[in-house]
């Protein structure tokens, strides 16, 4: 057992509201053009200019990469690359979500190291060049990625999700603003929401938490399940964006300290094979994972069913990690979340890949993380539940 824990963040935080407003200090003081990483959605909302408007208050040349998909793939890595090398850039902002910062990381540390993105999976090559300084600022409250040491970019070649952590990702500064928030459509709302839950959670019950990695989930999914569906049905509620904005932070700060665990491990190979956002392939596995790991994870699930609801009698481990279990359904249900059928992905396509999902989950390391560990039969089996799960009824399965 090892007699100390080490945690890392950004260097610097700036969360709240009109935080933005700290982008062009904060660029000016790390380097002299700005590469501005975004998407064509930022761009049409109007979040890219105001970025712009910001940089060039402080006197900054910048170039901008606008054509960042909802998954990030080692050709979005290329293209924006090209750009910051040929524009000589040396400080990189990513505006958006996951994608976006996940893209921006990686380019942060190719530019400064050389080789392909892929390289760096596994540690199989060093970093060993410091990465040109990068700014995260999200705009959906959910990944966390402004305040995590990975990336996750998908190979195209192989149509695998490559999760890639090193303390090199982590971004310089992070500048959370909820205001950013409020435009995010109600369905994005109830994906990334579950998918900073699903990191909350997960660090709470990896094999790798600490006592500060627990205070951080804790916080997250006290926050999360009191203030996400206020978030999600009434998108205009500016105190529950701020409190959800926060939540995703501290989940994301949680998560990057302690690892990740199945749920992530499963929903990697469906983003990359069937293109479904990460946060809702997230959602579509949480609730199957939880009753699969209750096992060994009952400790855990009891002491989340207590800070969902406080003050919960006096009922044993089994039946508050039960409660923990349906809230976290109900919640899925409420938001509207899919399973794989009713998003419309094909049986006879989905059996054709199962295997090959199984052993791309077990191989990315974080089901290692899982209280339960699976087989790769069992993975199996579960995505076979997760194709067409009802979160609206309460089940025991795989308990056992």
């Amino acid at each position: 057992m090892k007699k100390f824990a080490e945690f890392r963040m950004p260097n610097a935080l700036y969360y709240g509201r009109d935080a933005l407003d700290k982008l062009g200090q904060e660029a000016s003081g790390l380097g002299t053009k700005v590469l501005l990483i975004s998407d064509r959605v930022m761009e049409k909302i109007g979040h890219v200019r105001k970025c712009e408007e910001l940089i060039e208050k402080q006197g900054l040349p910048f170039v901008s990469y606008l054509d960042v998909n909802t998954e990030p793939t080692d050709l979005h890595v290329k293209e924006a690359l090209a750009l910051c090398l040929e524009e000589k850039c040396d400080v990189i902002v990513a505006i958006g979500g996951g994608s976006c910062m996940d893209t921006g990381k990686a380019v942060a540390v190719v530019a400064a190291n050389g080789g392909y993105i892929g390289d760096y999976r596994g540690g199989a090559r060093k970093i060993s060049q410091k990465p040109l300084p990068f700014i995260a600022i999200p705009t959906t409250a959910g990944t966390g990625s402004e305040v995590t040491d990975v990336t996750v970019i998908t190979n195209t070649k192989d149509d695998i999700k490559m999760m890639i952590k090193d303390p090199n990702f982590l971004p310089c500064t992070a500048i959370v603003d909820p205001i950013l928030t409020l435009s995010t459509p109600k369905n994005v709302t109830a994906a990334t929401g579950i998918d900073a839950l699903c990191h909350a959670m997960e660090a709470f019950i990896s094999k790798k938490s600490q006592p500060l990695t627990d205070d951080f989930a804790r916080s997250a999914i006290a926050l999360i399940t009191a203030n996400l569906r206020t978030a999600y049905h009434h998108p205009e509620n500016m105190d529950a964006k701020e409190k959800m904005a926060l939540a995703a932070m501290k989940a994301g700060l949680a998560f990057s300290n302690a690892s990740v665990t199945l749920v992530h491990g499963m929903s990697r190979p469906i983003g990359a094979l069937f293109h479904v956002p990460h946060g809702v392939s997230n959602a579509m596995m949480l609730p199957a994972v939880l009753e699969f790991s209750k096992r060994d994870a009952v400790d855990q699930l009891a002491a989340i069913a207590q800070i969902i609801k406080p003050g919960l009698g006096k009922q044993d481990k089994e039946e508050l990690a039960d409660f923990a279990i349906e809230e976290i359904k109900k919640l899925c249900a409420d938001l509207q979340i899919p399973n794989l059928k009713s998003w419309g992905v094909d049986q006879k396509a989905f059996e054709q890949v199962v295997s090959k999902m199984a052993t791309d989950a077990l191989d990315s390391g974080s089901p290692g993380n899982n209280p339960r560990v699976p087989t790769h039969e069992e993975i199996i089996d579960l995505y076979r539940v997760c194709y067409d799960y009802d979160f609206s009824t309460i089940s025991s399965m795989m308990q056992s």
